[in-house]
């Protein structure tokens, strides 16, 4: 008999067996009363993970990628200039993508490993005098670095100047695992997916636009068509993922009921967890302030000579477990331990545990065990959640 062990990459994440039923129907017409609750309840679900009132929701048959060409074409014009931090693989392939659209692309450069820099933001936007700068991009969680730059300072900076550019963020490796406010943030297109937080498949590209952000869409010129907003808003324009969709809208359920606050303390403390056992391992994480410290993601760097690449390969192939590599300018240079979505401590444990044994079969000087009693005595000690108390 096969057995699936847990995985520990950040995307896709292990699904709950009750999201993969959800997800398992059968076939259903798109046009028929019977699918107008299914992508209502989706809908008001990611509005509420995303702390809105007022956010129109998009539920495109796609990924994170597919939600970041909606933000942008929807809302900018070919020739619009754009004001963006570049700190890791995937805020560089945004970079990229705005490039090939024909946009005027500002670059704000950090190191790989550094937070997004509100004060170089503010210090970009204080010099467009005359707001030339149509929009703000922002990612909320850099994947490939494990590091978290905070939003909310980017848009103190946007507000510090008058300045009245859309603000587009991605929060694909963040909404539904880290505190994420659409409204109180003032964001005006958020761009997730549906493998990561919310525990589903790849194939879902979550958005949500804010007002401003659907009034831009009236005057942007970028060519669109599958992933037009305004033809979605007639209802799909084309066959939807229905199984993706209800598996969507029992997630939400699921966070909801678990309670935001508490599903992100889950991932503070899992991720405090791991933190303390990498600490133990002698090794640095890629992230380089503990301000900056991913809640879903760590990137863990070895020693100067080593290959990281071997530690996922050969976890994968000797002990079944999946991990992350290096991307970009860290590959190589790092391996990534996931701790989002469906995750609990004895998991991460069991993720630990068998990356201490990867690490020391290729030649690390790791002591089996050092990282996972570290893990555990922050697990022991940290008191439970109010919702597990009731469980």
């Amino acid at each position: 008999m096969t057995h699936m062990n847990p995985v520990f990459i950040p995307g896709p994440t292990n699904i709950p067996e009750n999201l993969r039923r959800s997800c398992d129907m059968a076939t259903m017409d798109h046009r028929s009363a019977a699918f107008a609750p299914i992508i209502a309840r989706a809908k008001s679900g990611v509005r509420q993970v995303l702390k809105s009132d007022t956010a129109e929701v998009f539920l495109f048959p796609a990924t994170g990628t597919g939600g970041w060409e909606t933000a942008i074409t929807n809302t900018l014009s070919p020739g619009d200039k754009i004001l963006i931090g570049r700190n890791g693989m995937f805020s560089n392939k945004w970079i990229d993508m705005c490039q090939r659209h024909g946009l005027d692309v500002q670059v704000l450069e950090h190191r790989w490993g550094q937070g997004l820099s509100p004060a170089a933001y503010a210090e970009a936007l204080a010099a467009d005098t005359e707001h030339r700068i149509k929009a703000v991009l922002a990612t909320h969680n850099e994947t490939a670095t494990g590091v978290r730059s905070n939003i909310k300072d980017i848009r103190a900076a946007i507000d510090a100047n008058d300045h009245p550019a859309l603000f587009l963020v991605d929060g694909v490796s963040s909404i539904g695992s880290m505190d994420f406010r659409f409204d109180e943030w003032k964001i005006d297109v958020a761009v997730t997916g549906s493998q990561k937080g919310f525990m589903l498949p790849p194939g879902l590209a979550i958005v949500g636009f804010s007002n401003k952000a659907m009034a831009a869409t009236m005057s942007a010129k970028l060519p669109r068509t599958f992933f037009d907003v305004q033809d979605m808003t007639k209802g799909y324009p084309y066959t939807p993922p229905v199984g993706l969709l209800n598996g969507l809208a029992d997630a939400t359920d699921m966070l909801l009921a678990e309670g935001l606050e508490n599903v992100f303390a889950r991932h503070t403390r899992i991720a405090t967890g791991v933190r303390a056992a990498i600490k133990a391992w002698g090794l640095p994480l890629c992230a380089e302030t503990e301000s900056d410290y991913s809640e879903t993601v760590s990137a863990i760097k070895t020693p100067k000579g080593f290959d990281a690449a071997t530690i996922p390969t050969h976890a994968a192939d000797t002990y079944g477990v999946a991990f992350g590599g290096g991307l970009g300018e860290v590959a190589g240079r790092v391996f990534r331990i996931g701790h989002l979505g469906l995750m609990t401590d004895v998991m991460a444990l069991s993720g630990l545990a068998t990356a201490e044994m990867a690490m020391a079969d290729m030649g690390l000087d790791i002591t089996l065990g050092s990282g996972v009693a570290a893990a555990q005595a922050i697990y022991r000690t940290h008191p439970a959640l109010p919702s597990e108390k009731a469980a």
